[in-house]
């Protein structure tokens, strides 16, 4: 993958510079030339460009001057906004070439702006079809906003599920929050939102204890101070906070947190049983866990 690597980047790197020809777009064949914003040329055949975007369709449609060469500068010159990685990339898909590593979210971000500008349905359904992929599936929330911005509802309903490993909360994940369209934004923190608020209510129902009264021990009858079990409930519903998966929360949580051992050791200071079954009190919540909705809706 390191030799493709460095393959796509001597492409750039033979072309003449500004004014000169890509190295894999030269053809004398080709009809219309393309400039990338650093004058770097692409010849390529207008019949492929009219017939894989509508906005070179519609250009095309309008009647069109004589072209005649002018110097050096090749006819039917068209410079654009993209710069030459993009416009290469966005031109091998087209083109039938084999595409570029398309593994970065900086890499694929201007092809896709790309494509939705010049109506490239193609190159689209290529990345679409790539952003399932790891690494890109390493940056959930990026790719669930890329899922919403081009309306992919299958891949936005994936994403919002990685997600649930992230506090949204955290600065880094600023950036990327502020690209969202308002009901994207609402949903995936409703998503989160709606995981923590569930448990935290579930926990309060049978078979877990009230800890909202007195109670008493099941043994003797004799009442009882549960805060051991408030306090792991807090614990849980902050873990749950900073990671709505809440996998976290049975292991090592439960295992481990001060305050579960605290927990399953209490006891009744009256006939000294301990008050709560681990076993099955870690079992129901991970049952509750598991029952939690998972997407968006």
């Amino acid at each position: 993958m390191q030799a493709e690597q460095d393959d796509h980047k001597s492409d750039i790197e033979l072309s003449n510079g500004p004014g000169g020809f890509h190295p894999l777009f030269s053809s004398p064949d080709g009809d219309v030339v393309l400039g990338s914003k650093e004058r770097v040329l692409f010849r390529v055949h207008s019949y492929t460009l009219k017939t894989t975007s509508g906005w070179f369709r519609a250009m095309y449609s309008l009647p069109q001057k004589s072209a005649a060469a002018s110097g050096d500068v090749p006819p039917d010159t068209i410079y654009v906004d993209e710069d030459a990685p993009t416009l290469e990339g966005l031109l091998r898909m087209v083109c039938g070439l084999p595409i570029p590593r398309l593994d970065a979210y900086d890499v694929i971000e201007p092809i896709l702006h790309a494509a939705e500008k010049y109506d490239m349905s193609g190159p689209m359904s290529i990345v679409r079809a790539l952003v399932v992929t790891p690494p890109l599936l390493s940056d959930p929330l990026r790719l669930y906003a890329i899922a919403c911005r081009y309306g992919w509802q299958d891949e936005a309903l994936m994403a919002s599920r990685y997600t649930l490993t992230l506090d949204l909360h955290a600065p880094e994940h600023r950036g990327t929050l502020q690209k969202l369209g308002t009901d994207a934004l609402l949903s995936l923190f409703q998503l989160h939102r709606t995981r923590r608020e569930t448990l935290r209510r579930r926990l309060d129902d049978p078979p877990f204890v009230n800890d909202g009264g007195d109670t008493s021990c099941s043994n003797c009858g004799s009442l009882v101070d549960y805060h051991t079990w408030r306090e792991l409930k807090y614990v849980i519903i902050m873990e749950m906070d900073g990671r709505p998966l809440g996998d976290t929360v049975c292991s090592p949580g439960l295992l481990e947190w001060p305050a579960a051992r605290a927990c399953w050791s209490a006891k009744c200071i009256n006939c000294d049983r301990v008050l709560y079954d681990k076993t099955l009190t870690m079992r129901v919540i991970r049952e509750c866990i598991e029952q939690l909705p998972t997407t968006i809706e």
